[in-house]
């Protein structure tokens, strides 16, 4: 009697294994297929844009004269956001998970995480209805004593809606998703890594530098690459800070823009060729993103056996 219900339970294992073995094989094929399709349908829906004639695109000069100045746009947006982000978050990781109490740790992660469920649309509203006015004195200050550097060329605009506006809005919003990720990774580091370098006399910042930060330079990356994803794409919050305009260096201007704003502040109105430019500028977008991926994964790969996790 045993034996045979010992068999019957083997079995039911098996066909367990095999369902949810077959379910994840369905699942992933199912996000490959979806990802094909986005991108064939971008590709299809662009290239009216890609092959018309320079005068029937916005500008008059062709696509790619269109779509370059926004695309710096975008960079500079998400660089900015990255330099202000990444080492506030890595800080704020370290002491949640190494130098707070136990129970403000606690509180503290509960915040963090709360604060990454925030629609963007309310940072959005928050950066153009306090930060900008806020900041703005700032940006004429800069523009006073600094105004010899390009980025910090005057004059500085006088609503405070700029590119350096709208990447301190998304450094906010992506400073949670860095923190959460970075505190997991250095809450994982080996116990007997960290006891072994106080052990040998470090102090705690020499322990940190040591062991946790080699063991999480892997999750760090992928921390702020998944970052600079959310920094790339966002669209309602640099539409709301941003008053967007022609490419310039100044970083305290009105002016610049990215292509998700873009996209979202001309789709609802467009038509014909229009359409399909924007469709087109999607594409470089979605590129964009696809290639921040690969290179990520390559660094972590790269990274990977020198993490301290061997």
């Amino acid at each position: 009697m045993t034996s045979t219900s010992l068999t019957s339970s083997r079995g039911a294992g098996r066909a367990g294994d095999k369902v949810f073995s077959a379910a994840t094989l369905a699942a992933g094929c199912l996000i490959l297929a979806v990802l094909f399709g986005v991108a064939l349908f971008l590709v299809i829906q662009s290239v009216p844009a890609l092959v018309a004639s320079p005068d029937k695109i916005q500008g008059g000069n062709g696509f790619f004269s269109y779509i370059w100045p926004i695309v710096i746009g975008t960079l500079i947006a998400a660089g900015i956001a990255l330099v202000i982000a990444t080492p506030i978050a890595i800080g704020v990781a370290l002491f949640i998970s190494h130098f707070a109490p136990r129970g403000l740790a606690s509180g503290l992660g509960y915040v963090i995480d709360l604060l990454a469920a925030i629609p963007s649309v309310v940072y959005g509203a928050w950066g153009a209805a306090f930060l900008a006015k806020e900041i703005s004195p700032s940006y004429n200050w800069l523009a006073a004593n600094l105004g010899w550097l390009p980025i910090f060329q005057g004059p500085a605009s006088a609503t405070g809606k700029t590119i350096l506006t709208a990447g301190i809005v998304l450094a906010v919003m992506v400073l949670p998703i860095i923190t959460s990720l970075s505190r997991e990774i250095f809450l994982q580091t080996p116990k007997l890594h960290e006891e072994a370098a106080l052990a040998l006399g470090a102090t705690r910042w020499e322990m940190i530098r040591m062991a946790v930060l080699p063991f999480g330079r892997p999750g760090i990356i992928s921390a702020v690459m998944l970052g600079l994803g959310r920094a790339l794409g966002e669209t309602m919050a640099v539409a709301l800070v941003l008053s967007s305009g022609a490419l310039t260096a100044s970083l305290i201007q009105s002016g610049n823009q990215t292509i998700a704003a873009e996209i979202a502040l001309n789709f609802p109105e467009a038509g014909g060729i229009k359409v399909n430019t924007l469709i087109a500028a999607g594409l470089v977008l979605f590129v964009i993103t696809l290639g921040v991926n690969m290179i990520a994964r390559w660094i972590i790969t790269r990274h990977k056996e020198f993490s301290g996790a061997n």
